[in-house]
């Protein structure tokens, strides 16, 4: 079984191809951007990284989001409802977490089928 990978740098993938599976990298939007600002951007990065790899948000296994704050899980519910397929919506898990800099509130970690 081959594993291909996309946007490949010296420390991470964008996105990994195996068995007929899409990992994607955990996804941000601009930092210092509100919470709805950086979920819409990153979602967007999700869109763009499943196309590259060949299939679309219809086909997400599973994401969890990482939120900085709890507080602002309603802020990103409304990004994410208007975003998501509905009748395709995945398992999902959000948590309050550090994320790499203070200057980002979220983050999206999605696996897909092809």
């Amino acid at each position: 079984m081959d594993i291909k990978r996309f946007e490949t740098g010296p420390r991470m993938s964008g996105a990994v191809v195996h068995n007929g599976t899409v990992y994607l990298a955990g996804q941000v939007g601009q930092a210092g951007s509100d919470v709805t600002e950086q979920t819409k951007q990153a979602l967007a990065e999700v869109d763009r990284l499943l196309a590259l790899a060949g299939t679309d948000k219809t086909r997400i296994l599973s994401t969890q989001i990482w939120l900085a704050d709890m507080a602002d899980f309603p802020k990103m519910n409304a990004v994410w409802d208007a975003w998501v397929p509905q009748g395709h919506t995945p398992a999902r898990a959000t948590g309050e977490s550090k994320l790499a800099t203070p200057d980002y509130l979220v983050e999206v970690i999605v696996v897909a089928a092809l």
